[in-house]
C-alpha cells in the first residue's frame, strides 16, 4: 500500500513540474513515506529524517524534508517535538494536498510547518494517479482502511474506516493499465477480501470481492491477478472456489494466521480458531494445482507462553508456508493490547523467531527445489540486481533468474528450472511450454 501511495505522490508532483532524481543528495525536497506497523519501523524514519535535517542545518543536502503516510497519521504534530525543523507532516487521506502545501511552505517568508491528518470523505476515490510509462506489474488500490479490532495493529486509527472504491472506477484504472502494457495486477487493501463490506452486497452467494475478480479477469490483456493484504475471514467458499474458476487469479495465497494457539488468538481479538486455518488451507490447495500459501506471524504476544509458541510452530510446518512475514511483538501505543504490557522478554522473542526463520528457510528450499526439472511460465520484470540476467516471477511468486534478451521484459516467457535456492529459482529459456 505504501509503494502504490510512493508511486502515486511521486506522480502528483511530477506533473505540477517537479523532477525525481536518483541521488538524494542531487534532491532540493525529500518526502519520507512511513510506516507504523511496528516501532523499529517509526524509528528508523525519524532517524532518517533527523539525519537528512541535521545535514541541512550544517548547509548541505535538501532544502525541504517532509514526513508522509502512517507514522504522520498516528503521531501528527507530536512528531515536531522530535524533529521541530519538520516542513510537512501528511497523514494517509491527504496526500493528494502534498502539491498545494509544497507551493504555500516553498512560498512562506519564513518557514512552517504544515501539519494535515485530517480525515477526507472520498478520499478513497481520489487517490494520487501514477506515471504514464508502462508498468509490466501494477499496484491498484481497491480498498483502505480497516473495520477489525486486532489488539496489536494501529492501522484502524492509521488508515481510518473500511472504504471501498467503486467497481467502475478500478475497472477503469485496470482498462488504462492494460492498454498500456500491464500484464498483472495486484488489489490492494488493508482487508482485501473484505471488499465492498457495509457499501455492496453479496449476490447469488457471490461476495463484491469475487465479482470484482471476475470483472478485472475480464478486461483484455490482464493475465494475472494477485490480491493483498488479506484476513482468514475474507476467505468465503466463493473466493476459494474463484481460484479454480478464475485462470487469471494467481496460485498463490496470503493466509496470515498471526499464532497457532487459540488462547493467543483471543488475546488477539483474531475473529477465529487455529482450525479455520487448517481447513482454509486445505481447501485453498485443492482450488488449484500447484497452489502456494504465505502467511504472518507474531511471536512474543503478551502472553504466550512456550506450549502456545509450540502449537504455532507446529502449525507453521503442518501447513508449510513456503513464503512469511514473521515478526516479533511490538508494543503500538493507543491499541487495545498496549495495557497487557511486554511481557515476553526480548531474548525469548528473538530465539523464538529464530526457529521460524529457520523452518521457513527449510520449507523454501523444499518448494523451490521440487521446481528443478520443471518448465516454468515466467513474467519477465527486467534485469536482475545482479549478474547482468533477467529476472522474473512465476504465478506462484517464485523468483527466476536466467539468461535473455531485454526485449523480453514485460513478456511471457518458459523457463527450464535448473537450479534453485531459498529465494529463487535458476534456468534457461526453455524450448518446450510451461506446466
Amino acid at each position: 500500500m505504501n509503494e502504490r501511495d510512493s508511486e502515486g505522490v511521486g506522480a502528483l508532483l511530477r506533473s505540477k513540474g517537479y523532477v525525481l532524481v536518483a541521488d538524494e543528495a542531487e534532491a532540493d525536497i525529500i518526502l519520507i513515506n512511513t510506516c507504523s506497523i511496528r516501532g523499529l519501523a517509526e524509528e528508523k524514519a525519524i532517524g532518517k529524517a533527523d539525519h537528512l535535517l541535521r545535514a541541512r542545518r550544517e548547509g548541505k543536502g535538501a532544502k525541504f524534508v517532509g514526513i508522509l503516510g502512517c507514522m504522520a497519521q498516528n503521531r501528527g504534530a507530536e512528531l515536531l517535538e522530535r524533529l521541530p525543523d519538520l516542513d510537512l507532516i501528511v497523514g494517509t487521506q491527504r496526500l493528494r494536498h502534498i502539491p498545494d502545501y509544497l507551493s504555500q511552505r516553498l512560498a512562506a517568508p519564513t518557514p512552517v510547518a504544515y501539519v494535515d491528518t485530517a480525515h477526507e470523505e472520498g478520499f478513497e476515490d481520489a487517490l494520487p494517479g501514477r506515471d504514464d510509462g508502462r508498468q509490466v506489474s501494477a499496484y491498484v488500490s481497491i480498498q483502505q482502511g480497516c473495520d477489525m479490532k486486532c489488539a496489536y495493529c494501529v492501522v484502524p486509527k492509521t488508515r481510518g474506516p473500511e472504504r471501498s472504491r467503486s467497481p467502475e472506477s478500478i475497472l477503469a484504472e485496470v482498462r488504462a493499465l492494460a492498454e498500456n502494457g500491464t500484464r498483472e495486477v495486484t488489489l490492494l487493501g488493508q482487508i482485501v477480501n473484505q471488499y465492498g463490506r457495509g457499501r455492496f452486497r453479496t449476490e447469488g452467494g457471490i461476495s463484491p470481492f469475487v465479482r470484482l475478480l471476475r470483472s478485472v479477469a475480464e478486461v483484455p490483456g490482464i493475465e494475472r491477478i494477485r490480491y493483498t493484504a488479506c484476513h482468514p475471514i475474507g476467505y468465503r467458499p466463493d473466493l476459494v472456489a474463484a481460484h479454480a474458476e478464475i485462470p487469471q487469479l494467481c496460485a498463490q495465497v496470503h493466509l496470515p494466521f498471526q499464532s497457532g494457539s487459540d488462547k493467543i488468538l483471543r488475546a488477539m481479538g483474531r475473529p477465529y480458531l487455529a482450525e479455520r486455518i487448517r481447513r482454509l488451507a486445505a481447501a485453498l490447495r485443492a482450488s488449484r494445482k500447484g497452489m502456494t500459501l504465505s502467511t504472518d506471524v507474531i511471536v512474543g504476544f503478551p502472553g504466550e507462553t512456550d506450549a502456545d509458541f509450540a502449537l504455532t510452530e507446529a502449525m507453521f510446518s503442518e501447513i508449510g508456508f513456503e513464503q512469511a512475514f514473521l515478526f516479533k511483538y511490538s508494543m503500538r501505543p493507543g491499541t487495545p493490547a498496549e495495557p497487557l504490557g511486554d511481557t515476553v522478554p526480548v531474548d525469548v522473542k528473538e530465539a523464538r523467531l529464530f526457529r521460524l526463520q529457520q523452518q521457513l528457510a527449510m520449507q523454501s528450499t523444499t518448494g523451490n527445489l521440487r521446481q528443478v526439472g520443471t518448465v516454468q511460465r515466467v513474467l519477465v520484470d527486467g534485469p536482475n540486481r545482479k549478474g547482468g540476467r533477467l529476472a522474473g516471477r512465476t504465478e506462484n511468486e517464485r523468483r527466476v533468474i536466467f539468461d535473455g534478451d531485454l526485449s523480453l521484459v514485460g513478456q511471457f516467457v518458459d523457463v527450464d528450472i535448473a537450479r534453485a535456492g531459498e529465494t529463487y529459482l535458476d534456468g534457461k529459456l526453455a524450448r518446450t511450454k510451461s506446466i
